[in-house]
């Protein structure tokens, strides 16, 4: 049996509704296989989304699509010591990931 974090698509709707991604560069933390990446991504301009598994970080690369394959990028990176200059980013999303 899989477990579907969210079936209800509670943090799917509050991301949309809440989060304005239309061509913003989005810094995702803690993404994981890339389960919410891919449900905001299409809207985004670019995401870099960081984890700290590199194992996560595989599946969300074999997951992503043709079409992303040039805006979204997958960074084994840890939330505390981001390698990133100040200001890289429009909006910076992080779910699950605590």
């Amino acid at each position: 049996m899989t477990f579907i974090r969210d079936p209800e698509e509670v943090e799917t709707r509050f991301v949309h509704d809440f989060v304005d991604v239309g061509g913003a560069h989005v810094l995702e933390i803690g993404c994981g296989d890339g389960r919410l990446t891919w449900r905001y991504a299409n809207r985004a301009g670019r995401v870099t989304a960081v984890d700290i598994d590199t194992l996560r970080l595989a599946q969300a690369v074999a997951a992503r699509s043709a079409a992303l394959n040039q805006r979204v990028s997958f960074v084994k990176a840890s939330a505390i010591d981001l390698p990133f200059r100040k200001e890289t980013f429009d909006r910076a999303i992080l779910a699950w990931a605590l």
